[in-house]
């Protein structure tokens, strides 16, 4: 085995092809950012291209809805366009819009589609909080039970879903699959070809979350014949806080009437005409609702100049060397502390971060931040650590298992209380 020593981690840096994007993003000194799969960092680029769009509303006023470098009229095809290679889909597929829960609610408003028995939705019990409250509400909403009609997998550990559990919930009674792409806690990826061809063997509409792996891990929705899927870009997208969300649906359902019909969904030519006639557009740009958030969505368009200068496929080689690096440094310095790796061990199963448990990881989390490393702490023991294939360096990986290390030597979390803060 390789002697893991700052050393080798600076032959990695010297070795790493995608170093110079370092030199893009906004860094503080003296601080290593391990939280990029909660909220990435502020590029030159996001920077430059959100100061273009503020400057067209100072000079364009009004008119800036069709001049300028990007009429915002069309921007969200625009930023669609250059999202597609992300996600392996056609152009016409995606859609930027609206946030992750309220694109979720358009889609399951437009194909949950209960039938007799067939009325039940299937999720996991592992998923992200707000995925479960909408998909609650839209049963209520429906006139169902969710307690009845909501379908969750049980995981067998705590940490992961086996595919073979989804596929046997697969029954009859199900209608629509709701699933992540990547678990939030744990990392764990999903066999998302796999699944889609399950559920589409059984006449079962699918669809995926795509928070925690687009900009980290190459998909291909359009090939799986995924129904439908969606996602935040402020997390491995680094668009910024709030950052407008993504939708893409398989064209094979375009045509459809959304479900939350809004007049950004019209047909661009007739939108104008003001009849109280709903004509939607014929891609995806069908499923937005209302008017885009044109400042939010202005830093993904520098954002996405990055990705199509260094290729998502190369980004998810670097993501994949780093953790793999972080989880051998772990298991060199930290093996005595009482950590828990949660998030599967194998490439092809796991996302761009490493799930640490702990049972004092709230306040682990706290000293760590007071020695200037940016973790992210999830309840109700977990520590994420997200080293990002675009600023992230080895040496800082190195570094950050180090202070990890002394922290526990030296018992520095004891001085802080094991609870969250506001925001984890």
């Amino acid at each position: 085995m390789t002697e893991l020593t700052r050393e080798y981690a600076e032959l990695l840096d010297k070795q790493d092809q995608l170093s110079h994007f370092r030199d893009e993003f906004y860094l503080q000194s003296n601080t290593i950012y391990l939280d990029g799969n909660s909220l990435g960092l502020l590029s030159k680029r996001a920077e430059a291209s959100l100061l273009s769009i503020v400057d067209s509303w100072k000079t364009l006023g009004i008119d800036g809805w069709m001049q300028g470098e990007h009429p915002w009229y069309y921007f969200a095809e625009k930023l669609g366009k250059l999202s597609a290679p992300l996600v392996g889909a056609k152009p016409r597929e995606i859609i930027v819009t609206g946030s992750t829960t309220t694109n979720l609610h358009q889609l399951v408003a437009t194909f949950y589609k209960p039938q007799g028995k067939r009325s039940k939705i299937l999720a996991d019990e592992l998923n992200f909080p707000s995925d479960i409250y909408a998909l609650q509400s839209q049963l209520t909403i429906k006139g169902y039970d969710p307690k009845t009609h909501l379908v969750q997998v049980k995981s067998r550990d705590g940490r992961t879903i086996y595919e073979e559990d989804i596929i046997d919930a697969m029954t009859e009674e199900i209608v629509l699959i709701i699933l992540p792409t990547v678990l939030y806690r744990s990392g764990q990826l999903l066999d998302i070809e796999r699944l889609t061809k399950e559920a589409h063997k059984r006449g079962i509409v699918i669809g995926f979350d795509g928070c925690h792996s687009v900009g980290a891990i190459p998909h291909y929705f359009s090939e799986w014949d995924v129904d439908f899927a969606y996602w935040c870009n402020y997390k491995y997208v680094n668009s910024g806080p709030g950052g407008v969300g993504g939708l893409y649906v398989n064209e094979r359902h375009h045509g459809k009437t959304p479900g939350l019909a809004g007049w950004f969904g019209s047909n661009k030519e007739k939108q104008f005409d003001m009849k109280h006639e709903f004509t939607p557009a014929a891609d995806s740009g069908a499923y937005q609702i209302g008017t885009p958030h044109i400042l939010s969505m202005a830093p993904l368009y520098g954002s996405l100049q990055l990705f199509k200068e260094a290729g998502i496929n190369e980004l998810r080689k670097k993501s994949l060397r780093s953790t793999t690096y972080l989880m051998e440094l772990i298991d060199q310095e930290l093996s005595q502390f009482g950590f828990h790796m949660a998030n599967p061990k194998e490439d092809s199963r796991r996302g761009g971060h490493v799930s640490l448990e702990h049972e004092e990881a709230a306040r682990i989390c706290k000293a760590l931040k007071k020695n200037g490393v940016i973790p992210d702490f999830r309840s109700p023991n977990v520590i994420r650590l997200a080293p990002m294939a675009f600023y992230t360096s080895y040496v800082e990986i190195w570094e950050s298992v180090q202070i990890l290390k002394k922290v526990m030597v030296e018992k520095q979390y004891e001085e802080f209380k094991n609870e969250r803060e506001v925001i984890a």
